[in-house]
């Protein structure tokens, strides 16, 4: 192991360190299922901000996004970013304040709990349906997370794969089952902050080793389509193809992910202050686009570090995933204090995983432990149990997602199939509870199907059709699940009165005392 190594090593450390100790003070904290959970609804606007886009934005935002950048040039990875910028600002402004005030009001503390009482479902299907969406949808996005520190360990330190990606896992294991949700938020802070400052280290420094900004846009300006919104790079013949306006729609759609993300919108509800809402939106409104900006900007800067022959050039795309590692192990070997933020860098993207991992671990838990055993089959349990329950569940569900992280593979690709699959499942459903009356059981339960269904119909029967046909399945499925949502409603019962006064009460209009 060479000297860079070691201290990057020490910095890594250190931060697994801080996380596990974390997780151990809020063990002692956690009294009940609503504090595991939800942190009895305690969060700070701040904390509330940074928690909820360092779990969005998980190792996409230091591997994906600069990845893609580097591989394709700036076209995809611009649409994309685009599109989760508008995304994140009108989920924190639509949703925030209404989803925080109905979901205290109907008492829900998980997002299958906000759809059964929100529809007032006796028959609990509602409960299963969303479930077992959860499940299926979170356990490959889990993976995706155990993938990327498998990937990120196996680049930087040439060790095996399989036993980086294990190791990676039980830590983020150990402090999500131990501390919780406030564990968790607190962790997703800290996380956040060594995100922005690994991002903006790389870049900096990337830009210093590169001979400047200058030198960074005149390599990449060589590449025909590179630098354009509206054409992208292909790697393969060295040319460029047009970036059509469909492809550019179907980028943008990921910002449609956002508005059924269990363990983005779960911040929403978790908020002390409903008043405080307005700051959180800013702050990670402000974060995502500097964030995503400089993360773009690595990938460009990479791009002209491999072709001055500084690092390694990276001919796929999942190896072209591992820039931000590329550059940090060549800025590493200049000297101790480089070598020691190097190791920081890798901290965070090791950051950017847990933060996401450890919320989807813990959404993925409530699902099994709060909503199936107690809330579908009736068991009971005391809150002592329940929590033992819930933190089993967690293992369980983490050994699942190691067993197909097995292999590596895209961590981009993974990602959005399992965000697909929340924005279309949920996403038309969250819509249309809190913001039209006339919503009702059947429709929330035929949209939820729907959604999800198609999902999986258009991946991998229609999609491969190619032509316009090669549309992102979010799209043509969030489409599909809000028609049948509405059309289903509008069938069927109307909403009784007890569920129009709890709209009324959401909305602001009338109070339920």
């Amino acid at each position: 192991m060479t000297q860079g190594q070691i201290f990057m090593t020490i910095s890594i450390v250190l931060y697994i360190m801080l996380v596990i100790v974390i997780g151990l003070w809020y063990a002692k904290k956690n009294k009940t299922t609503d504090d595991f959970y939800i942190g009895g609804r305690t969060l700070g606007p701040y904390v509330t901000a940074m928690s909820a886009e360092a779990t969005d934005m998980s190792a996409w935002l230091l591997m994906g996004l600069p990845g893609t950048a580097y591989f394709f040039g700036t076209a995809e990875a611009f649409w994309t970013a685009v599109g989760l910028a508008v995304g994140t600002y009108l989920a924190w402004l639509l949703e925030a304040r209404r989803l925080r005030r109905y979901s205290q009001a109907v008492g829900a503390i998980t997002i299958p709990d906000f759809f059964a009482n929100r529809f007032h479902d006796k028959s609990k299907l509602l409960l299963l349906i969303s479930s077992i969406t959860i499940i299926v949808f979170f356990v490959p996005y889990t993976s995706s997370g155990f993938n990327a520190s498998g990937k990120l360990f196996a680049s930087m330190f040439g060790v095996d794969y399989r036993a980086a990606m294990l190791i990676s896992a039980v830590v983020i294991v150990v402090y999500t089952a131990l501390g919780g949700f406030l564990a968790e938020s607190t962790t997703d802070l800290i996380q956040g902050i060594i995100m922005s400052f690994s991002l903006g280290f790389v870049f900096i420094y990337g830009v210093i080793h590169a001979g400047g900004f200058g030198n960074v846009i005149e390599n990449a300006s060589k590449l025909p389509g590179y630098l354009s919104v509206s054409a992208s790079y292909v790697w393969e013949t060295g040319g460029s193809q047009p970036y059509t306006v469909l492809a550019a729609i179907c980028l943008l759609a990921w910002g449609l992910g956002y508005f059924g993300m269990p363990h983005f919108v779960l911040r929403f509800m978790a908020i002390r202050d409903e008043n405080k809402i307005k700051v959180a939106r800013r702050v990670a409104s402000i974060w995502v686009v500097i964030s995503m900006t400089v993360a773009i900007l690595i990938g460009v800067t990479g791009f002209s570090l491999s072709q001055d022959g500084m690092i390694a050039s990276l001919n796929t795309y999942s190896d072209a995933e591992t820039v931000i590692v590329s550059i940090s192990n060549y800025l590493s070997q200049h000297g101790v204090i480089a070598a020691l933020l190097a190791g920081l860098v890798i901290a965070g993207i090791l950051a950017s995983t847990m933060s996401t991992s450890d919320s989807q671990l813990l959404v993925a838990s409530s699902a099994v432990a709060q909503n199936v055993l107690q809330g579908v089959f009736g068991v009971k349990l005391t809150d002592k149990q329940a929590m033992l329950a819930a933190r089993i569940t967690v293992i369980g569900i983490a050994v699942i997602s190691a067993a197909e992280a097995w292999e590596p593979g895209s961590v981009f690709s993974i990602v959005s199939f399992a965000w697909a699959g929340f924005g279309a499942a949920f996403g038309p459903v969250m819509l249309c509870g809190l913001f039209w009356k006339r919503t009702n059981r059947t429709g929330a339960l035929a949209g939820m199907i729907s959604g999800g269904a198609m999902v999986f119909i258009w991946k991998y029967l229609v999609r491969p059709l190619g032509g316009g046909w090669n549309v992102y399945e979010l799209l043509p499925a969030f489409i599909f699940g809000l028609i049948i949502t509405v059309v289903a409603s509008l069938l069927t019962e109307k909403p009784s009165a007890e569920m129009e006064r709890e709209f009324d009460y959401a909305a602001g209009k009338v109070n339920l005392n």
